[in-house]
């Protein structure tokens, strides 16, 4: 049998251009084990993939901050803290960074994300000041959030909903917020675009990036499967 997967989405299931790839239309529907989507957007994001791929609404998003599975939603972290860090951060003149509307967090309940063109210095000097927050680099936002959430955590909580060993999982990802994940799933892959903490932490590294090297993945456990 092939195993349950934990996978990221951004850099992981998508294309260069940050586009979900379409081939993930056609390799996970049909995937026979659960498939966990972990990632550091919000909750909405994650549930929309699974639920226009067919599956089970099994997700880990905001970096560990919700996790959902078996129709109960577990809540982690301390907004508040968050939101007064990008706040101070905000008063000595940086900016969030995402324009008027703001949808990157409307949504989101546990954390702030910041562009990638925020002021990331002065971002970490204001939250080093501040008790148990920190600064996440995912390469596609500065997440702010409390300190001992992660995904790896959360992927613990969806294991236990699903009644499965987390070390039972299958992780592929590509950046600093999968590494916890790396850490709990029994196998762990880095596409090639990975960062260096998520290559560092990986049990391998794949030769191809984005959806191809997660493709490369998925064709060696399901040849391993037969």
């Amino acid at each position: 049998m092939v195993p349950p997967l934990a996978l990221d989405i951004d850099g992981t299931l998508t294309t260069p251009t940050g586009r979900i790839d379409p081939r993930v239309f056609e390799l996970l529907p049909a995937w026979e084990a659960p498939v966990v989507f972990a990632t550091g957007k919000a909750f909405p994001y994650p549930v929309a993939l699974a639920h226009f791929l067919g599956r089970e609404e099994t997700v880990i998003a905001e970096n560990g901050g919700v996790a959902y599975a078996d129709g109960e939603t577990t809540i982690v972290g301390d907004p508040d803290t968050a939101r007064a860090v990008v706040e101070a951060f905000r008063e000595r003149g940086g900016e969030v960074g995402w324009g008027d509307g703001d949808t990157v967090n409307r949504w989101r309940e546990t954390e702030v994300a910041l562009s990638p063109d925020a002021d990331a210095a002065l971002l970490r000097e204001v939250a080093a000041a501040v008790d148990g927050v920190e600064v996440v680099d995912t390469g596609y936002a500065y997440h702010v959030k409390s300190t001992g959430v992660s995904k790896g955590r959360a992927l613990g909580v969806v294991a236990d909903a699903l009644g499965l060993d987390p070390a039972s999982f299958v992780a592929v990802g590509d950046s600093e917020n999968d590494v916890s994940t790396f850490g709990v799933a029994g196998e762990s892959y880095a596409v090639a675009n990975a960062d260096a903490a998520a290559r560092e932490a990986a049990g391998e590294l794949i030769e191809e990036g984005f959806m191809d090297g997660t493709i490369s993945v998925l064709e060696r456990l399901r040849e391993r499967a037969e």
